[in-house]
């Protein structure tokens, strides 16, 4: 009989739907989580970004370490800007708690705390990426468990339901950007030129902050998803686009190739002609990909598994050191 585990998880962004997979991944295979998130939020509008304040961090530390006095088997760091508080965490008198951390991908781009980060990331008993590329940019050992696509909530619907319930007109081809503009990482601008140089109508629509339920839809309603970024660790979106059999067109970032490598009408490409030239492809044949048949490997229960394995390795090094 599989024991039960106690994690207490810190986040700075619990509302994502990757990390809401994951907790459905940790709960199927008998792992109970409490989720601590940082206070305020971070969260990018259609033209600005909400950011938190150092004081929201600081306000964080004694809610971190009063949950940590509770009865857990270790804590868990998702996002590199939490790392510091686990380890705070961990030095608890009578605590000991060990400490995964979970680095997201955008910790060390254009971060003034990446310093920080790494210098606590490295006092953690295992660090863990969501792919192989991010797997490449860190300095240590680090488990690859990749962020899983919950086949249920993200499968094909009709493109007229779909369109009807997001509110979109049904008979112009649409390429959806599923970001929100203001997000520099995410490279709209180069979306917006790629669009701009097809031939016939066609509307580049953008999406954030839509609720979760209601992710579906977009990319099932659009004909197509343009990712434009400038880097990633992932995107979940590819996955979650891929699991609804709409075409995507992506550059080269994260784990786009990987997931895109086998799939019919999608592409990875780079530079702005190509894009261009992918995507028109794509509206001119009009048909799904074949994506949902590709994506086995990235379910909730695989992460689950690997999950476990990863708290499992490090309860047995705690206990024989």
């Amino acid at each position: 009989m599989t024991t039960t585990m106690r994690v207490l998880s810190l986040t700075t962004t619990d509302w994502r739907s990757f990390y809401q997979s994951q907790m459905t991944a940790l709960e199927r295979v008998d792992v109970e989580v409490t989720t601590l998130p940082v206070p305020s939020e971070h969260r990018a509008l259609e033209d600005d970004v909400r950011r938190r304040t150092p004081l929201d961090y600081a306000r964080y530390l004694p809610h971190v370490l009063r949950e940590a006095r509770g009865d857990y088997d270790l804590v868990h760091a998702n996002y590199g800007l939490t790392a510091p508080f686990a380890v705070a965490a961990s030095a608890l008198p009578r605590a000991e708690l060990p400490v995964v951390c979970t680095l997201w991908g955008g910790e060390y781009r254009d971060n003034p705390f990446a310093p920080l980060i790494e210098r606590f990331a490295a006092r953690a008993d295992r660090i863990v990426v969501p792919s192989n590329a991010m797997a490449d940019r860190v300095d240590r050992s680090c488990r690859v468990v990749p962020f899983p696509v919950d086949t249920e909530q993200f499968h094909p619907i009709s493109r007229a339901e779909a369109r009807e319930h997001v509110g979109w007109t049904t008979d112009e081809r649409i390429v959806l950007f599923p970001y929100a503009p203001s997000r520099e990482e995410k490279n709209y601008p180069l979306a917006n030129r790629v669009v701009d140089g097809l031939e016939g109508d066609v509307s580049l629509r953008t999406v954030a902050n839509q609720p979760y339920e209601d992710v579906p839809y977009y990319l099932n309603a659009a004909d197509a998803v343009l990712i434009t970024s400038r880097f990633e660790s992932g995107p979940m979106t590819i996955k979650e686009a891929a699991a609804c059999n709409t075409p995507v067109v992506s550059r080269d970032v994260g784990f786009a190739r990987e997931v895109l490598a086998d799939v019919e009408n999608s592409y990875v490409a780079d530079d702005d002609a190509a894009l261009r030239d992918r995507l028109a492809d794509v509206l001119e044949t009009a048909e799904p990909s074949d994506g949902r048949a590709r994506i086995t490997g990235y379910g909730t229960d695989e992460m689950g598994a690997r999950l476990r394995a990863v708290y499992e390795r490090c309860l047995e090094n705690a206990t024989s050191s």
